[in-house]
């Protein structure tokens, strides 16, 4: 685990595209998340942001995000799939390995798991030719998918190579869900892992998770659930993943900062989460050393 596996997200700098790209590579991070309207929405049109992103040196971890897509049926299903197209195409432009799916919260969705694996399938299909892959997240408001081992029997039952579930620790953490089916998604099916925490112990409403989520979030090693991430790191590494970190940092507070300051603060946690996993794992080898060499040493009685 070393920097080159984590990036920022967009969502968590204030300032034009330009701005964001600069601060993230100030700091040393060398990939980012992006989301699609900042390159649609860019003043110079898409061509020059994607210009700028392949100027920047940065390696694109994917693109944010294609919402209340599967469990559709008719028009509403028709029209979903005209705007994943487009979608892909942008993932395209700009190198994104990578297009995040957030579980529905429509209430016209569908809750068969069936219709929604078909769709994701589907989904996945039309990515191929573009060179992209689907990472599904389940949102922990989602109308009928709202954890991550909901989103992984889906994928998995999908059964397609190029989707993957996306596993973001603060709708994990906001859900309270445990953890032990983590050990049971086999790392090549964990497509990205997204990252961050908040700053108390629990959500009392749904209202109270929205609210955080979208507003309150801060980076691990800043909030109150700091053994809990650890364990999910350790897990995710004993299980193999050797991919992708996103900080995906929804905060308010972030946004009145200079993204220089922001970015810095993201590689503090960069570094926080590598002490988690790669210290634990030093104590761990170390102490079943120990034991060997005890064993080894002293006699049967």
């Amino acid at each position: 685990m070393n920097p080159s596996n984590f990036g920022m997200d967009t969502i968590t700098l204030a300032g034009p595209l330009e701005a964001k790209l600069r601060a993230s590579r100030a700091a040393g991070l060398t990939q980012i998340m992006l989301w699609a309207r900042d390159l649609a929405g860019h003043p110079e049109g898409i061509d020059a942001a994607v210009r700028l992103v392949r100027e920047s040196g940065l390696r694109v971890t994917g693109i944010q995000v294609m919402r209340d897509y599967e469990g559709l049926s008719g028009t509403l299903h028709h029209y979903k799939v005209d705007i994943a197209r487009s979608m892909l195409e942008i993932c395209h432009a700009v190198g994104a390995p990578l297009l995040m799916v957030c579980s529905s919260t429509s209430r016209h969705a569908s809750a068969d798991h069936g219709k929604i694996a078909g769709d994701l399938a589907k989904l996945a299909n039309l990515a191929v030719p573009m060179g992209v892959r689907i990472g599904y997240e389940a949102l922990s408001w989602g109308r009928h998918v709202n954890d991550y081992l909901s989103s992984w029997e889906i994928v998995d039952e999908a059964n397609h190579a190029n989707l993957g579930v996306v596993i973001d620790s603060y709708h994990i953490l906001a859900n309270g869900s445990a953890l032990d089916a983590l050990d049971g998604i086999p790392s090549h099916k964990i497509a990205l892992v997204q990252l961050s925490d908040f700053m108390w112990r629990e959500l009392r409403s749904p209202e109270e998770r929205l609210e955080t989520a979208r507003h309150l979030r801060v980076f691990p090693g800043e909030g109150e659930h700091s053994a809990e991430l650890s364990e999910l790191l350790r897990r995710l590494y004993r299980g193999g993943y050797r991919g992708d970190y996103s900080f995906e940092v929804f905060n308010d507070d972030y946004l009145q900062m200079p993204p220089e300051a922001v970015a810095k603060r993201a590689l503090q946690s960069a570094k926080w989460v590598t002490d988690q996993v790669l210290r634990r794992s030093l104590r761990v080898r170390e102490g079943a050393l120990f034991n060997a060499v005890e064993t080894h040493l002293v006699p049967a009685p």
